[in-house]
Order: structure tokens, then C-alpha cells, then sequence
């Protein structure tokens, strides 16, 4: 992957744009909490979104963490959307509420630009034990900042690929190609649907959201040869190849997909997935876990192959939930502490043997790869998802240049209100409430929008 640059035209993201960083990517579900008061003595204040992995962490904390340094880590865990909420007000104000947050590879490289951030090169310096090479080269990438400085360390890190049941189309007569294009799962799709009762062809997102249906789709449009943007941030919603990528998807979801799909995402699809309810799933690579943990109705049931193509050599998207130091707290040390404990080495080996090998927050060391436990447990999804993250390419992901990077999203501030609305025309397309044509005549006026304060900034 090319080194990530980040753009000089992109706007400085104010207070006053704040609150658009509110939409979910990759949404899913967990428990809740509640944080203490700043500045509490040896304690740190943790504010993260409630995905499965977090809920994991968030169990394990006192015992492992807080019990061998004293730093107490109060935790407040939210939804997604009531997270960046929160996240967006407390950093843009720099309240020093929240000494920790989990930040996206798209917050990051705007929140640093901002000076909402420390920079956390002088702590990897002398944490030796963290192995700052150790971490995947594409997620060190995606969260350095255009001034070469690191705001972020990875959680976990993730791209997009197809899942699909082995077990359905072997069935039917049907092989999965290892390289399929969107047309051959369309084709699959439809020699799937109904193949048990009950069971659709494919799920895929129709859920509003810059991070809900406007991922996998942006994905779809990127390898069709669409863009949001040329280079001089012409729009181009309403292209030849953003018309056949979108009309293809709301097509294929709409004959195959499952039922409510304009009200279906992450979770939803992964739920059918592992109820057996569809044949097919594009989405996110950090959904395996979940497929093929302990419990799982479809554990070994599952084949996994790379993001479908059509005139790119690869179309998975890139993205990892990391953690940020807020600038204006002042536990940094011990905030890095934590960060360091919680991207570290260990920490993995303590998930997989105290909740499970295939629950490991993994897609960001090469060392997690070469556990034997993990790549046991992992070993049908383990090496595709390695390789995905490997094959992403946020500054070229489709057949033109762009004027900011990013494969499902693009990195300007703006976008978190753009890519809603625009989703929301969309998924009305899905639910078949206007046509694509009427969606994406709307979706242009609002790309033209955006794309006027760039052209004459």
C-alpha cells in the first residue's frame, strides 16, 4: 500500500462542524457503562463504543490491567452514534473529560489536524516492549497525520470480504469462485435464494448512514470505476459508473437480499448470517469472529474470499477502531499506559485464553498471525482478513485519481453529512420508495455543495 498522505485542502474541521461526526460504521451491540469524574488520582477516563470487543475489554480491565499498575480506568461505553457524539464535543471543546477515546482512521488524521490530539511517537519511543513494528504497516498509515506525526494505535483493524456458506452451495452444484466479481455473486445470489426455507440469496447493508450502506456500497461504486470526487473535486454522482454500481447493488439487494433491508446493517446481516437466514454476506472481516465463535450455529459452515471486483484489482475497505489521547488531559502517561496494555502483544494472548481465540480484536500485529491458538481457531477467515487489510488502498481505490483519501468513506470533515444524506436517498431506493436515478439526481446537488468550498478554497 502507498504511503498515506493527507491532503492540504482539507478544510480545518471547527466546533461548529462538530456534530456531524455522529453516523456508525460498522455498528454493533454490547453492554453499557459509566464513567468517573476527570482527574481522579491514579485513574484514567476511557470513552468507547460498545462493540463486542470493547465489552470484552471493558470485563478484563481490573484484573489484568488495573491490578498490576494501580491506574483505576473508569469506562463510559456507548452506541456509535451516541459515542462520536459525545467524542466530537468533548475533544473539539478540549473539556478533558475523557482522557481516552476510540477514534476511527477517519477521525484521527482530522482530530490531529485540529491539535485535539497528543502525538504519540515519544511514547512509542520508549515503550520498546509496545513494537511499534510490530503493528500492520496499513493501519500505522492510516493513523499518521499529514504533519508524519502518530495519533492512534489499533484496537483492532479490519477490511471487507464475502462470506458465504460452504456447505448451501455445495448443495446446489455451485463453487465459489476464489477471486469472484460482483456479476458471479449476483449469479450466485440468485441460484441460492430460497436454497433452505427461509433463506435469501445475500444480505447487504440498506441501513442509513455514512458508515451503515454507504460503506459496502462505496466500495461497489470504487471497483465499477465511479468516484465521489475527481481529483479538482468535480462530483460525479450522477457518472455512468456511480448510476451502474448503485442500480447493481439496490438491484441485487432487492432480489436476493433480505427482508426490511432498507433497514438492515451490520448487525442485522450478521445476525442472519448466523441464523441461518441468508446464503451470503459482504461486509465487514471483523464479523468472522463472531461467525465462528464457540456457539455459533454456522461455525465451520462459513468460506471466506476476498472483496468482489470488478475493473480493480481489490476493493476492500480499510478501517480500524484505535485509540486517541485527548491534547488537553492531563493523565497522558497513564492514558498511554492503558493504550499501550490494550494494543499490546499480551492483551491478545489473554483474550484468546480467557474468552476465546477466535474473539481476538485482531487485523492489526503480524505476530497475532503466528500464534498457533489463534491461527487454529482463526484459520478460515485468519489469512483472507491479513490479506485484505494488506490489499486496501485508501489513496487509489478506484481507476482515477482523488482529491482525499479513503475507500469507503471520503476523508474530508464534510462527509459524515454528506454521506448521510446521501444514504438516506439511497436506502429509499432500496425500499423501493424512489428510483436510483431520483436518489443520485439528489445525492449530486449535495456533492456540488461540498465540493464548491473546496474548489474555491
Amino acid at each position: 500500500m502507498r504511503t498515506q498522505s493527507r491532503r492540504s485542502s482539507r478544510t480545518l474541521f471547527t466546533v461548529a462542524a462538530v456534530g456531524t461526526l455522529l453516523a456508525p460504521l460498522a455498528a454493533c451491540s454490547g453492554a453499557g457503562g459509566s464513567g468517573g469524574s476527570a482527574g481522579e488520582s491514579g485513574s484514567i477516563n476511557v470513552l468507547m463504543v460498545n462493540n463486542p470487543q470493547m465489552v470484552d475489554l471493558q470485563k478484563l480491565t481490573a484484573e489484568h490491567f488495573t491490578k498490576k499498575t494501580g491506574i483505576k480506568v473508569n469506562f463510559t461505553v456507548l452506541p456509535e452514534n451516541d459515542v462520536r457524539d459525545k467524542i466530537s464535543q468533548d475533544f473539539a471543546n478540549q473539556a478533558g473529560q475523557y482522557d481516552v477515546a476510540t477514534l476511527s482512521n477517519y477521525e484521527i488524521p482530522i482530530y490531529a489536524k485540529n491539535g485535539w490530539l497528543h502525538a504519540l511517537d515519544s511514547y512509542v519511543e520508549k515503550d520498546t516492549a509496545f513494537d511499534q513494528d510490530d503493528v500492520l504497516p496499513p493501519m500505522t498509515r492510516a493513523l499518521t497525520a499529514e504533519d508524519g506525526k502518530l495519533y492512534g494505535e489499533p484496537f483492532y483493524g479490519e477490511s471487507s470480504f464475502l462470506m458465504y456458506r460452504k456447505d448451501v452451495l455445495e448443495k446446489k452444484g455451485l463453487k465459489m469462485p476464489a477471486k469472484p466479481t460482483w456479476k458471479q455473486v449476483a449469479e450466485l445470489a440468485a441460484k441460492v435464494d430460497g436454497a433452505e426455507p427461509g433463506m435469501k440469496g445475500i444480505c447487504l447493508r440498506g441501513l442509513p448512514g455514512w458508515g451503515e450502506v454507504m460503506a459496502p456500497l462505496t466500495t461497489v461504486v470504487n471497483t465499477f470505476g465511479g468516484t465521489w470526487f475527481e481529483k479538482d473535486w468535480t462530483p460525479r454522482l450522477d457518472s455512468k459508473e456511480f448510476k451502474q454500481a448503485t442500480k447493481f447493488y439496490v438491484d441485487l439487494v432487492r432480489k436476493h437480499g433480505q427482508a426490511g433491508a432498507a433497514q438492515s446493517g451490520y448487525a442485522e446481516c450478521l445476525n442472519n448470517m448466523t441464523q441461518g437466514k441468508t446464503a451470503m454476506w459482504y461486509d465487514a472481516t471483523a464479523g468472522a469472529g463472531s461467525l465462528e465463535a464457540d456457539g455459533s450455529p454456522v461455525k465451520g459452515k462459513i468460506g471466506y474470499v476476498p472483496a468482489p471486483v470488478e475493473r480493480t484489482e481489490s476493493s476492500g475497505w480499510l478501517y480500524t477502531w484505535a485509540w486517541g489521547i485527548q491534547k488537553a488531559s492531563k493523565n497522558a502517561e497513564n492514558a498511554w499506559k492503558f493504550i499501550s496494555w490494550a494494543s499490546g502483544k499480551e492483551y491478545e494472548k489473554l483474550v484468546g485464553e480467557k474468552v476465546g481465540w477466535a474473539n481476538v480484536p485482531a487485523g492489526k500485529r503480524t505476530s497475532t498471525y503466528d500464534i498457533p491458538e489463534y491461527r487454529a481457531e482463526a484459520a478460515a477467515f485468519a489469512d483472507v482478513t491479513r490479506e485484505a487489510i494488506a490489499s486496501a488502498r485508501p489513496e487509489n481505490p478506484g481507476v482515477q485519481p482523488r482529491p482525499a483519501p479513503g475507500i469507503q468513506f471520503v476523508g474530508i470533515p464534510e462527509f459524515t453529512d454528506l454521506g448521510t444524506k446521501v444514504s438516506q436517498e439511497i436506502s429509499a431506493a432500496i425500499a423501493g420508495r424512489q428510483s436510483v436515478d431520483s436518489a443520485l439526481k439528489k445525492s449530486q446537488k449535495l456533492a456540488e455543495a461540498v465540493a464548491e468550498k473546496y474548489k474555491t478554497s
